[in-house]
């Protein structure tokens, strides 16, 4: 017989809106253990076609990665980020919580509204708090569904640099520039 406790946590997940934390799900279930009946639920689940995962300490159902390409068929595709809006949204993610001055620092141009306006609409940005510096300015950090649309766990399961350049995303220009931060940071020590 299965635990009525497991598909009360079972049912609040599938019920669910958004992912979980869970302190969420605690209030939904009562008391139990809830991090087992998690663990014990993502073990039931793995290798189907739906999947509990983790993302940013939060808790949900979603299609097996490998099932995916069948249901975009039925889901209209979202339009592409602008290369102004990958760029910030990449800055954003590495550097949070970050300040439009230092996103405008690194990219070397200004940014309009309109970029952070279109990365807060997709919900992968929002606003953290504003620095304690003169000004007080507004700070950005990514979402959980920052997280869980690009398939990531936490921000340290972004890629680094040397991923970036096994996968050949970069180019010449930008390692010969990696290089010279690096050499240069090094002579300052």
């Amino acid at each position: 017989m299965i635990d009525e406790f497991l598909r009360a946590v079972e049912a609040t997940l599938f019920a669910a809106e958004t992912p979980l934390t869970l302190d969420d799900i605690a209030v939904q279930v009562g008391e139990g253990d809830v991090k087992a009946a998690l663990a014990e639920l993502a073990d039931h689940y793995a290798g189907r076609g739906v999947q509990l995962v983790e993302r940013g300490e939060r808790w949900h159902f979603q299609t097996a990665p490998d099932l995916a390409h069948l249901l975009r068929r039925t889901r209209e595709e979202p339009r592409r980020l602008s290369r102004a809006a990958t760029e910030t949204l990449a800055i954003i993610a590495y550097h949070e919580p970050v300040s439009r001055a230092e996103i405008e620092a690194i990219r070397g141009v200004q940014i309009s509204k309109g970029t952070l306006d279109v990365l807060m609409e997709a919900g992968w940005v929002r606003p953290a708090g504003r620095r304690e510096a003169p000004g007080r300015p507004l700070l950005y950090a990514t979402t959980a569904e920052f997280l869980g649309h690009f398939g990531l766990g936490s921000r340290r399961d972004l890629p680094g640099i040397d991923d970036l350049r096994a996968a050949g995303l970069l180019d010449p220009v930008d390692l010969t520039v990696n290089q010279l931060q690096l050499e240069s940071a090094e002579e300052e020590d």
